[in-house]
């Protein structure tokens, strides 16, 4: 379900990214090439980047698929950023909602994208649901899983958390109460990229020379520096360098209590 991006690096045309190479996020909405569930990403689309100066971030939902927008080449050829997330959509249950129901969600200075699906959704998470404040509930942006994902990691951050840590903790708290979901998350600031690797495929290329990096379900070109995230992991990247952690370490105390601190994280650059 889905294909998603994230990317840091210097000022260029979104298209350069969404649209312009061989495998782009744009021919992935009807032809990806490493999509296990669904084939064509046909039920929205959407990017957000960030401006030099401001950081809120901009974005660009659309319904319909990505091919039939013929003002998104335009945008994405004027369009300058070093910091944007973009996502095509193939919905869980079909018509959620429209627009609202595609990615980025957009709360503050952050964007956030899911590529999965929750299984069991609604009643699953039905209990998770209630540890949410009744505003939080009452204001979800759309009647999605991917929308309340964003809303349970959005809690943990305004409640403190960073952001590796309110990803990693709504990972392991839907997993378990919707074992086999699919939990592939994104989440940018526009300065760094956090993401997991939860029953899906993740990839990343980090451009040292460039200062570089980009986040995506799958490569947009066969670009031999592609490095596959394994599953079960965390990813958490600035234009400098990429850190990989297995997921489960996270969950893991000490004996007296603390979070233990994780020995396998493995940086790349």
């Amino acid at each position: 379900m889905c294909r998603h991006l994230a990317f840091l690096g210097p000022d260029e045309p979104l298209g350069r990214l969404l649209t312009e190479p061989p495998h782009s996020l744009y021919h992935q909405a009807w032809a990806p090439r490493q999509q296990r569930y669904g084939t064509v990403n046909a039920d929205g689309f959407g990017v957000g980047w960030y401006a030099d100066g401001d950081p809120v971030p901009a974005r660009y939902r659309r319904a319909g698929p990505i091919w039939a927008d013929l003002s998104f080449a335009d945008l994405a050829r004027v369009v300058r950023s070093g910091a944007l997330l973009a996502a095509v959509r193939d919905a869980t249950m079909a018509g959620a909602d429209a627009e609202a129901a595609a990615a980025p969600f957009a709360a503050e200075r952050w964007l956030f994208s899911h590529n999965g699906a929750v299984t069991g959704w609604p009643g699953s998470l039905a209990g998770t649901a209630r540890t949410l404040p009744a505003e939080d509930l009452l204001s979800l942006q759309a009647r999605s899983d991917s929308a309340l994902l964003w809303a349970l990691v959005l809690a943990r951050l305004r409640a403190g958390d960073t952001a590796p840590q309110a990803l990693s903790d709504t990972v392991l708290e839907v997993a378990a109460a919707a074992p086999g979901s699919r939990l592939n998350l994104l989440l940018t600031d526009g300065r760094t990229v956090t993401a997991t690797a939860w029953g899906d495929t993740l990839w990343f290329l980090a451009d040292q020379g460039r200062r570089a990096v980009a986040v995506a379900s799958e490569p947009y070109d066969d670009d031999p520096r592609w490095h596959r995230v394994p599953d079960r992991t965390l990813l958490t990247a600035t234009r400098q360098d990429v850190l990989l952690t297995p997921l489960k370490d996270l969950s893991r105390k000490d004996p007296a209590g603390d979070p233990a601190s994780a020995p396998a994280e493995e940086p790349r650059t």
